[in-house]
């Protein structure tokens, strides 16, 4: 979820341009609010918003009100005529009341509030009813509103950032479980693309990282898709939570959560803690933008204006789209404009068509942030971002054709309606909405998900110049914010130097038992320890980066765990290379190691060879029992061992035979390599013990 208060800033204005409402939102009155009565019913119904705005100062405005029904149709007057009589004109300087038999006038003459004091006469039992009224005129106050829902939008963004880190951070290992169990099969894509983006709340979020995914090998382009798919189904809990109307619940929630947050010892209950301070924010801010927005209501000007954008015609629907695209266009949230419109729509400002078609503008809008994503990614990573594109905005066009004959119809069938024919529920209803696009939008697009990507696949053609090598850093930290997710693309950086590692180990073998050397093979080798050291440096960026966020302590273990596994692979390769010099060093000088000697290195080197295959084999299909540690240790000591009885048995040669120095200093180097090594895999199968 990308945030900023500019973005804020500009959504806000654009989406409320003509009209902001005034003074002080929470002084506005609900309606009366009478004294000293004896009969305080009647007003109250007479009157139930007495309110008045006052959009030209200086320019009086008239209410006529028309008191004698109520008074005669009340319990206390029984049909009976009244006699009114203005008792108290208040501050005659705000308004001029008058009063002529039933009807009362107001004369509004400038900002400010007065009270007034009406008196009724019962003829018949000879007594009389006085009300007190306070009456208010106020201007519009652009400043107050603006920073109410501003206030409350960036408390929503920061509720939604917590709530997901939090809840992503403890069923953080579940999720690394389900990536890694992803197949071809696009029913269980879609299935992990719908659980995840129901816990971590942001398809932006999962799209980017799939498009990451995608260009860091993890998955494959119709993988990809189907888990594009499944979140924007994820997604749409998001409305579900909103309408709850939890809005008063929202300090509450988030007062109970920091204790546990702040106080408890148990990680888990501290990222619950964490989660649900989160949740409190979503309400609380979604309450804040509602009393902000309330006042709109009132103002003919917004009136007007939103008329132009109402849903009530097909060109209607389009601009709403249009309108909501924008917005989750410049916010680069559709949670955000999503809250907003929800807010519009339950306090009347918009109705609930309007809203209904801005939402469907949204899913077109989010979009965004994957083409943003994979802007310098490989062209798998680019399809899967037009892909999105595609989904959503085909599935619009689909959908706003049967807006009006089934979706609208639909909806209020589930939701139920008044006898006005007006939704009951109108957040729920918003959330059926978003919901009902995405699941139809999924089936219609699930059984050509091969077709889509094929399409994909050759009208968006690879890049020109493939790179090098591959590099971590195309899988910038900051484009994938779950790091619980992240820190899969780390395990498989690391998988990607275990590989490098095994085949290296094979190569440099090869070449020690070659009476002429493959060139291309040395030259590879070489390189290859250079693509190591680079993978190495990379992996280390990546994970630091994520140790130095908000992560649970149980993500940073294994940040950590990896930095060293990486160190330790990065070490083997070091000592191999140096074995492999040795080697072409005596060759060139037109020496060799003695034939025994080389023969039980070679063995040691076989040997060695097979323990880096075990644990990268073993790494990539997640078997990190102690028994594999326990296996390692135990032909690593048969392994010293047997390089020490080498080393003895040439000492001993050299007392009764001759050698180069050359030879001497090659094979104790070798010998050294071989030892460390040794102690490097060791080391890496302690790393991934922890590592599960």
């Amino acid at each position: 979820m990308r945030f900023s208060l500019h973005s804020a800033l500009v959504l806000f204005c654009f989406s409320l341009f003509p009209v902001v409402y005034g003074d002080n939102p929470n002084d506005v009155p609900e309606g009366i609010e009478p004294g000293n009565t004896e009969v305080k019913h009647i007003l109250v119904r007479l009157l139930p918003d007495i309110k008045q705005l006052i959009t030209q100062p200086g320019v009086p405005l008239t209410t006529i009100i028309d008191i004698g029904k109520t008074y005669r149709d009340s319990p206390e007057f029984n049909g009976v005529e009244p006699e009114f009589e203005l008792v108290a004109k208040g501050k005659t300087g705000n308004v001029e009341p008058t009063l002529e038999g039933d009807l009362l006038t107001l004369q509004w003459k400038q900002v400010g509030s007065s009270e007034i004091t009406i008196r009724a006469y019962n003829p018949e039992t000879n007594t009389n009813y006085n009300e007190t009224i306070r009456l208010e005129a106020w201007m519009p106050d652009y400043l107050s509103v603006f920073l109410m829902v501003v206030g409350g939008l960036g408390l929503f963004l920061v509720g939604m950032k917590l709530m997901s880190e939090g809840f992503q951070m403890v069923a953080g290992a579940g999720l690394r479980r389900m990536i890694a169990t992803l197949t071809d099969n696009r029913f269980s894509a879609t299935l992990v693309g719908l659980v995840v983006t129901s816990i971590i709340q942001s398809s932006s979020v999962t799209t980017v990282m799939v498009v990451g995914f995608i260009n860091s090998q993890i998955m494959t382009l119709s993988q990809g898709i189907g888990v594009i798919m499944g979140a924007n189904i994820g997604t749409t809990m998001t409305g579900w939570i909103l309408s709850l109307n939890l809005g008063k619940y929202g300090l509450p929630i988030l007062g109970f959560a920091a204790f546990f947050y702040l106080f408890s010892k148990n990680e888990k209950l501290r990222l619950l803690g964490m989660a649900f301070m989160g949740l409190g924010f979503v309400f609380f801010g979604l309450e804040l933008m509602q009393q902000g927005f309330r006042p709109l209501r009132d103002l003919p000007s917004f009136a007007a204006w939103m008329e132009t954008f109402s849903a009530d015609t097909y060109w209607g629907v389009l601009k709403c789209v249009a309108v909501g695209c924008i917005l989750t266009l410049i916010v680069q949230s559709s949670s955000a404009t999503l809250g907003i419109t929800i807010s519009l729509a339950v306090i009347g400002v918009i109705p609930f068509e309007t809203a209904a078609a801005l939402v469907l503008g949204e899913n077109i809008g989010t979009t965004i942030t994957a083409i943003l994503a994979s802007i310098g990614m490989s062209a798998n990573a680019r399809r899967a971002a037009y892909f999105h594109v595609l989904f959503n905005t085909i599935g619009v066009a689909y959908i706003t054709l049967l807006f009006f004959v089934l979706l609208m119809p639909f909806v209020k069938w589930c939701i139920g309606v008044d006898e006005n024919g007006v939704i009951l529920h109108v957040a729920a209803g918003i959330a059926l909405t978003h919901t009902l696009f995405n699941v139809c939008n999924t089936i219609v697009f699930l059984p050509f998900t091969q077709v889509f990507a094929n399409f994909l696949m050759r009208y968006v053609p690879d890049s020109a110049k493939a790179p090098a090598e591959p590099r971590l850093t195309k899988l910038n930290a900051g484009l994938v914010k779950p790091t619980a997710l992240a820190i899969e693309q780390s395990r498989n950086e690391v998988l990607r130097m275990g590989n490098a590692c095994d085949q290296l180990t094979q190569n440099v073998l090869h070449i020690l038992k070659s009476e002429m050397p493959d060139a291309k093979m040395v030259d590879d080798s070489q390189s290859g320890e250079e693509t190591l050291d680079k993978l190495h440096d990379e992996i280390i960026e990546f994970t630091s980066s994520m140790l130095s966020g908000n992560i649970s302590n149980g993500i940073a273990e294994h940040a950590r765990q990896q930095i060293r596994m990486a160190d330790e692979l990065e070490s083997i390769s070091d000592y191999l290379v140096d074995i492999l010099e040795s080697d072409l060093k005596l060759r060139k000088s037109e020496l060799a190691l003695p034939e025994p000697e080389k023969s039980e290195l070679l063995e040691v080197h076989s040997a060695l060879s097979e323990m880096v295959k075990m644990i990268v084999r073993n790494f990539a299909e997640r078997k990190t029992s102690k028994t594999l540690l326990t296996d390692v240790r135990t032909q690593g000591r048969e392994l010293n061992e047997k390089v020490k009885g080498i080393r003895n048995r040439f000492f001993l040669r050299m007392s009764e035979e001759k050698f180069d120095p050359q030879v001497v200093i090659a094979f104790n180097k070798q010998l050294n390599a071989y030892r460390r090594v040794r102690e490097h895999v060791r080391n890496v199968a302690v790393a991934m013990v922890d590592v599960r």
